[in-house]
């Protein structure tokens, strides 16, 4: 893979020099470029917030019905699942809005996928949360 190398007393012209590795990053960049990548994907979003509200809700309702390290571990999980459907689609829209006007027609497709794939983890989360929830009302209405 040819690149430029940044310019330097090694290379004052920046050539292409395709015989040399790309330099590793080192782990706090990576977790630096990781952070931004999350603001970026949150900032600007409208159903983030929609998401961050249902997730202090679930929460909420944790603490209130005392859930035990199972359920909080089921539930976190759930959250982090519809989190991530989102930053990736959050990050394909980011990507459409960069696209020509002609290249954009062939981008609602993969956009519908992606929103779809957020609906899909919303829908099995709150079903999962739904169980543990009534399993947990259960528990505490009902006497052994």
């Amino acid at each position: 893979m040819n690149r430029i190398l940044p310019l330097s007393i090694e290379n004052p012209l920046g050539e292409v020099h395709p015989d040399q590795p790309e330099p590793r990053r080192s782990w706090n960049t990576k977790f630096q470029d990781a952070i931004r990548g999350i603001k970026l994907g949150i900032r600007g979003h409208s159903s983030f917030a929609v998401h961050f509200f249902f997730a202090a809700l679930v929460v909420a309702a944790a603490i209130v019905l005392g859930c035990d390290f199972i359920d909080w571990c089921i539930l976190v999980g759930c959250i982090g699942a519809v989190f991530t459907a989102e930053l990736f689609n959050s990050a394909l829209e980011t990507l459409f809005h960069g696209l020509t006007d002609h290249n954009k027609q062939k981008g609602f497709a993969p956009l519908d996928i992606a929103a779809g794939s957020v609906l899909v983890a919303s829908i099995f989360a709150a079903i999962i949360g739904s169980i543990v929830f009534l399993h947990r009302l259960a528990m505490l209405l009902l006497p052994n």
